[in-house]
């Protein structure tokens, strides 16, 4: 785990790290939700438009999906992640229509070594994506687990 950009010790806790951003397409909420979430809101824009979404929506787990992407590509892909216990709060604030354009960012809330294995630390993180308007979309919190700078496995 050598030459990674983000290890433990890089997480400073009040840090707030840019994640991208994402164009959503038409084409992509209905691939995801052909295959993950059926709901006609998900699928037809018709559908969508009647519905209190007000458009072809993403579901809300595709919404996490784009932010898992996100958030790979800024940090984890360059870092010594060794993977979450899980997530805390996981918070779907508005809709993400196609044409939306997202953006994101990921506070460190804290972080701490590790009890039980010194060569690891643990960093729990508040994440949120916004549309084009500013509008939070998603809003959620995790902790990682880091390795510690030249720390072996």
């Amino acid at each position: 785990m050598t030459g990674k950009t983000w290890a433990f010790e890089d997480f400073v806790e009040g840090m707030s790290i840019d994640l991208g951003a994402k164009d959503v397409t038409a084409a992509e909420i209905v691939e995801f939700a052909s295959e993950f979430d059926p709901q006609p809101m998900h699928l037809d824009e018709t559908a969508g438009q009647a519905s209190i979404l007000g458009g072809l929506s993403a579901s809300g787990w595709h919404t996490c999906s784009m932010f898992m992407r996100l958030f790979c590509d800024a940090i984890l892909l360059d870092s010594t992640s060794q993977g979450a216990p899980g997530v805390d709060h996981i918070k779907w604030r508005r809709p993400v229509l196609a044409g939306d354009r997202l953006t994101g960012h990921t506070v460190v809330v804290a972080s701490r070594p590790s009890k039980s294995r010194p060569s690891l630390g643990l960093v729990t993180l508040r994440s949120e994506l916004f549309n084009q308007r500013g509008e939070t979309v998603l809003q959620l919190e995790n902790t990682g687990m880091f390795l510690k700078r030249g720390a072996a496995i």
